[in-house]
């Protein structure tokens, strides 16, 4: 398999991001592609329970966990001190498949859409200085721009959009 399509949802937080990519993945995945993909957080979080066998491990200094059952495996890489990994790192680690959607890592270098809510927390457009930016997709009419705009919720337009930009064939069913 060769290496992975890549293509980015940007926008400020609140903006539409999350809902946008999961109608994605559902939609590329109707249509029989396979998707991976990254969500960068601004925050400590954490998908472990205090308490559970996997916690324990960590906390007692583990540098990866890896919990495995007969439907997932997810592996916790601890940083312990050590720098957020690079993009570039995080993708090398993903296994084959044809698209991977990335959410967030707005200063990334990779095509784009802006999605963009009137609810925003910030409504400062990131399209006008971000040259990767090829689309936006807004709850709310767009006129500054001669970037294609979508509505946030045109999820068959948006991914037909994405498809073409990546120059992603069609999924072998």
């Amino acid at each position: 398999m060769t290496a992975p399509k890549i293509f980015g949802i940007a926008g400020w937080k609140n903006s539409g991001k999350t809902g946008l990519a999961v109608r994605l993945v559902t939609e590329f995945t109707r249509r029989g592609y396979r998707i991976s993909t990254i969500k960068h957080a601004h925050h400590d979080f954490d998908i472990d329970k205090v308490g559970a066998d996997s916690y324990r491990h960590r906390q007692a200094g583990a540098h990866e966990v890896t919990i495995v059952s007969g439907t997932r495996y997810a592996i916790m890489h601890e940083l312990r001190g050590a720098p957020e990994p690079e993009f570039e790192e995080i993708l090398a680690r993903l296994a084959p498949c044809d698209l991977v959607l990335i959410e967030g890592y707005k200063r990334e270098p990779i095509p784009k859409i802006e999605a963009r809510r009137l609810e925003a927390a910030n409504r400062e457009p990131l399209a006008p200085s971000d040259p990767h930016i090829c689309a936006i997709a807004a709850d709310h009419a767009v006129t500054d721009t001669a970037l294609p705009v979508f509505d946030l919720d045109d999820t068959g337009a948006i991914a037909d959009f994405i498809l073409d930009i990546v120059r992603l064939g069609q999924a072998k069913l």
